[in-house]
């Protein structure tokens, strides 16, 4: 695993997530953030050292770290947050994206109530995750994002 490896793993999870994300929305959403969920102790740890050369922490959360990395160009824009998360059971995905949205509580009002949405509080922000069966990503959208939460433009 090297630095190439992991870019196109997190481009991978962004485009699958956009594919799923264009499926509800027709107004333009960039992406700000992605997670890589990790399936093993041995793969968080390799994912560590890898982003730990392109990005510093920004944010440290019980499930893993959050980077601030170079920006990486992906099909729904340039991405410079990314979490590594540890093993989860309840995250058996290769990962999520979260989307920035013109109009969030229009989308909220719109879709909270729909099968696959789930409305998810973080005391500093809120987010309205997107399941579909059988994909290997979530999708997410939160208000404020968490680049803005953090500081980070």
């Amino acid at each position: 695993m090297n630095i190439e490896d992991l870019k196109n793993i997190v481009k991978n999870i962004v485009a699958q997530a956009d594919i799923l994300k264009c499926q509800l929305l027709n107004d333009p959403a960039p992406v700000n953030y992605a997670c890589i969920f990790c399936q093993s102790d041995d793969e968080f740890m390799s994912f560590l050292g890898i982003v730990k050369q392109v990005g510093t922490v920004a944010q440290n959360t019980k499930a893993g770290p959050v980077f601030q990395i170079e920006p990486l160009p992906t099909i729904a824009g340039n991405l410079q947050l990314l979490k590594i998360r540890k093993p989860d059971p309840t995250r058996p995905e290769r990962g999520d994206a979260d989307f920035t949205l013109s109009n969030y509580d229009k989308f909220k009002k719109e879709h909270i109530n729909q099968k696959g949405f789930k409305l998810i509080d973080k005391g500093n922000l809120e987010m309205i995750e997107y399941r579909v069966p059988d994909a290997n990503v979530l999708v997410n959208f939160s208000n404020p994002t968490l680049a803005h939460v953090l500081g980070i433009t």
